[in-house]
């Protein structure tokens, strides 16, 4: 395994290589993670895995300054399931060599929905830095979680409607035994929140088995989810949501492909989850 810091260095890499998956994260990774690198070594055994936290998706109040930054240990992660894998880990200068990105990438509508709604500017900041990165990269594939469905769409939709030349390839959400989806946010939260966090699967699948057995009220179901989440003290539900799997327009009762999404903050901590349910 090596680690490359710089884009010269990728890039003079990239051009000894003919395939490329290509798994971009913020770092501080796990078994979820772990999935999409494996995901990526089904395609070809030249893995480009990027470790950088991007300053552009971080809205004011977030945890910027506080995300982990754990190279040694995620550097480790991969080379045990992927010894031959690139690590590439710039600084900030090395990305946004002018500090300020002056030319940002712009997602339709969708992007100031759902989580959107709470975080502004988000899905510009990640559709910007994850077009830097496909160009520096160049991979002809690259692999991102279901757990981040919304950030999965727009990534989809851009590569679509811009003629990226490359294959998104969609990786299931790992999970914890209770259901818990894996993230790195799960760090923050205590050993009581975290048994307490497994509360949105166990709703997903509610509202999942709700459906398949006729249910169309999708409001009753979410304002069920809402009540429950609210008495057992979360702290805020941002939105419980039925929605197209494959436009993430409203769900309406025609729908064969539907997908949950839940978000709301336990504590201190901000979690999202999701579901999909196939008619």
């Amino acid at each position: 395994m090596k680690i490359i810091h710089t884009i010269a260095e990728l890039r003079a890499w990239r051009a000894t290589v003919d395939q490329v998956a290509f798994v971009p994260t913020m770092g501080n990774l796990h078994q979820g993670h772990m999935a999409l690198v494996r995901a990526a070594l089904a395609e070809t055994p030249h893995v480009v895995v990027s470790l950088f936290v991007n300053r552009l998706q971080f809205g004011q109040g977030e945890d910027f300054d506080r995300y982990p930054r754990t190279l040694a240990s995620d550097a480790a992660l991969i080379e045990e399931i992927a010894p031959n894998a690139i690590v590439f880990a710039p600084d900030e200068k090395e990305l946004y060599p002018h500090v300020v990105q002056h030319y940002k990438v712009d997602p339709p509508a969708i992007q100031d929905e759902l989580c959107g709604a709470f975080r502004p500017g988000h899905f510009q900041g990640v559709a910007t830095v994850v077009t830097k990165l496909f160009n520096i990269v160049q991979p002809t594939v690259a692999c991102f979680g279901k757990k981040d469905y919304q950030q999965l769409f727009v990534i989809q939709s851009m590569v679509e409607e811009l003629n990226m030349p490359l294959r998104i390839i969609p990786v299931d959400t790992g999970r914890a035994e209770s259901g818990l989806a894996l993230s790195s946010r799960n760090g923050y939260l205590s050993p009581e929140e975290r048994v307490e966090a497994a509360r949105i699967y166990f709703h997903l699948t509610r509202m999942r088995d709700a459906i398949v057995a006729g249910e169309r009220d999708y409001e009753k179901l979410a304002n069920e989810t809402i009540a429950d989440l609210t008495a057992r003290g979360w702290s805020q539900i941002d939105y419980v949501e039925a929605r197209n799997a494959h436009t993430l327009k409203p769900a309406t009762h025609t729908d064969h492909h539907i997908v949950w999404l839940i978000a709301a903050r336990l504590g201190k901590t901000r979690l999202i989850d999701n579901l999909e349910i196939d008619l």
